[in-house]
């Protein structure tokens, strides 16, 4: 069937990636949106669910403000040459929505059962969230043959346990994660964590299970670059998972967060440490706790966008590489 509105003189707007900005319906990237699992390599996931926070909510929201944003993305990294929507059928598999919101183990097993499907059928996912807790089910169908390392951008180790009664809140899905046996500790890098706590030891599960931890200082006087070296080094050549808590950045770069910690990462050294990470077998990605409520200018849901267009490339790479063999 041709399209409605076919194009008259310059054919490249055929294309929706190619066609003006603030035009379409809104999907992650301006990708086709389908259902159909048999047509995706790499999907794009929307989980609009924040019942795992503990103070500032709104992450729920997250997914649609990326996807708006998502629209000033390109089709190129202009700096590394990936063209991701050129290598992979990359498809917006629409949202993850949750049945049942009020029941936290219940949702995240509904997390769990959806991921499944996606990754049983050979596609790569990449999932925009919500708060830190839908990492966990992820990572129960992504690790479901064995455990796989890590790369983790935050403010916080995520690596807490018990929080007024429940163990799956979003402080604590690496913790439950490695218990699981879906990560490897060894094969983790944590990198970014600052910020005040109200117990000393809050993160020491991350150090104690043999976790590398670069805190905000450390990265600050080692710099982006060697930051990056070390995460390679200690991720190895298995399969690892990319975890982007948007806290990571300075709030002065994403005030749309629900916990911000003073002094964090710049949006340009984000893009940097994501760039010198390729060559990492990549298996899923995650962008997580944006929450517009809390945004100035959309400012936070752009970065947000940003930095899921280079954690695209990456798997696009990863996948690549794997087929070659």
């Amino acid at each position: 069937m041709p399209p409605l509105k076919p194009p008259v003189r310059y054919q490249d707007l055929a294309d929706p990636q190619a066609q003006p900005r603030h035009t379409g319906i809104p999907t992650f990237f301006r990708t086709p949106h389908t259902e159909a699992l048999d047509q995706v390599d790499i999907g794009v996931i929307g989980v609009p669910f924040d019942g795992g926070v503990t103070h500032r909510s709104g992450a729920r929201h997250g997914p649609r403000a990326v996807r708006v944003q998502s629209a000033l993305l390109r089709r190129y990294n202009g700096v590394t040459g990936v063209a991701p929507f050129a290598s992979a059928r990359v498809r917006d598999l629409g949202d993850c929505w949750i049945e049942f919101p009020y029941q936290l183990e219940a949702a995240l097993d509904e997390i769990a059962g959806f991921y499944r499907s996606v990754v049983e059928a050979g596609v790569v996912p990449l999932s925009v969230g919500g708060d830190h807790s839908i990492s966990l089910p992820i990572l129960r169908a992504v690790a479901a043959a064995g455990p796989v390392g890590m790369v983790h951008i935050d403010a916080h180790s995520d690596t807490g346990d018990d929080y007024m009664g429940s163990r799956f809140h979003h402080g604590a899905p690496f913790r439950r994660a490695v218990e699981a046996g879906l990560l490897d500790p060894a094969r983790v890098v944590q990198i970014g964590i600052r910020g005040t706590t109200n117990d000393p030891d809050m993160w020491g599960f991350s150090r104690s299970s043999g976790m590398r931890v670069i805190g905000m200082d450390e990265f600050d006087d080692m710099g982006w670059r060697a930051a990056a070296a070390e995460a390679v080094r200690v991720v190895g050549d298995g399969p690892v998972y990319l975890s982007y808590d948007i806290d990571s950045l300075d709030p002065a770069e994403a005030p749309g967060t629900g916990t911000p910690e003073a002094g964090g990462i710049t949006m340009r050294e984000a893009l940097r440490l994501l760039r010198a990470l390729r060559g990492v077998d990549f298996v899923g990605a995650d962008l997580v706790e944006v929450a517009p409520s809390f945004d100035v200018g959309d400012i936070t849901a752009f970065n947000g966008a940003s930095v899921l267009f280079e954690e695209l490339c990456l798997l696009a790479e990863a996948r690549a590489a794997r087929d070659a063999g």
